[in-house]
């Protein structure tokens, strides 16, 4: 009798882990079917015209200009000015690089070197002392160069041909 029950229990032994079984292989395929709608519908609509820019961005691009590379010209022979402070003699030298973006303007600019040369001269020799030893001085001259410089060049070409004016070098004593 015992060996009755044991050859009944046995094949209910094997229903239930095959009910738990049923159970385990419905929930992994209920994943993989979630998890494969989840990359479809992420696919779908991130995936979907990836080969061509949107709308929004080609207008963005098209608004914004392509910033060109900068082009330097050094202006040579360096400045050498002399000022009085106080009855003293000073002198000051000031290597000049003009940065543009325009190759054909610069060389526009070019032709009105005298007179570049001329109004920084000018602009350079009319400083105090105190003012271009401090770096905040140094700082106002140039960008006062370059305000000069930018005057000049919209009088004689009509544009903006350069966008700074950068001292390589500047001794003052």
């Amino acid at each position: 009798m015992a060996k009755k029950q044991a050859a009944q229990d046995a094949p209910a032994a094997d229903k239930k882990p095959s009910g738990k079984l049923k159970i385990i292989v419905l929930g992994l395929v209920a994943l993989l079917v979630i998890v494969g709608a989840t990359v479809a519908a992420t696919w779908f609509f991130l995936g979907k015209n990836s080969d061509a820019p949107a709308p929004a961005a080609e207008e963005a691009a098209a608004a914004e200009p392509v910033r060109k590379p900068a082009i330097y010209e050094e202006l040579t022979p360096a400045f050498v000015v002399n000022f009085s402070d106080n009855g003293r003699a000073r002198y000051m030298q000031v290597s000049v690089a003009l940065m543009s973006r325009d190759q054909a303007a610069l060389d526009a600019l070019k032709v009105h070197m005298p007179v570049l040369r001329n109004k920084l001269v000018m602009l350079f020799s009319s400083q105090q002392f105190a003012s271009v030893a401090t770096p905040v001085g140094k700082e106002m001259l140039r960008q006062q160069a370059t305000a000069s410089v930018q005057e000049l060049a919209q009088k004689e070409i009509g544009k903006l041909a350069v966008e700074q004016v950068l001292f390589t070098n500047i001794v003052v004593q």
